[in-house]
């Protein structure tokens, strides 16, 4: 089965700097999708899953117009329960990490800006992670 790592962020200067950081990280095991907003992000992850596709992580900004990284994240657990899910952000408050940790399953926060040691740490123990789920 192939695995995919989904990216969700409005600036598009921070998905291109986090989506190269991840692929130099993963190379081509993975599949990559970068989408801009929440909606698009869904609409991604639902293809991915339409095509058998397991997503492994998804990592979401937080501050995007529309709706908000831990509103998101609550929707994706919602319909998609094992993925596992990364806010990142510059802005988020201590509300919106404690609402996506007791409602979407946040698996980690990271602050912008962020270190490629802290982005590989995370996204590795959460493919770990799900990789375990699906071992249950």
């Amino acid at each position: 089965m192939k695995k995919a790592i989904v990216c969700v962020d409005d600036e598009s200067i921070i998905l291109n700097s986090l989506g190269e950081q991840i692929e130099n990280m993963f190379g081509s095991d993975l599949i990559y999708e970068y989408a801009e907003n929440a909606e698009e992000g869904m609409d991604v992850l639902e293809e991915l899953m339409a095509e058998g596709i397991k997503v492994m992580v998804i990592v979401s900004d937080w501050l995007m117009p529309g709706k908000k990284g831990d509103e998101f994240l609550i929707e994706v657990h919602k319909k998609f329960p094992n993925i596992i899910k990364v806010l990142l952000t510059g802005q988020a408050d201590e509300t919106a990490i404690e609402n996506a940790k007791q409602n979407a399953n946040l698996f980690a926060c990271i602050h912008k800006p962020w270190t490629a040691e802290q982005l590989e740490t995370v996204i590795k123990s959460g493919i770990s992670d799900n990789e375990k789920q699906g071992d249950e």
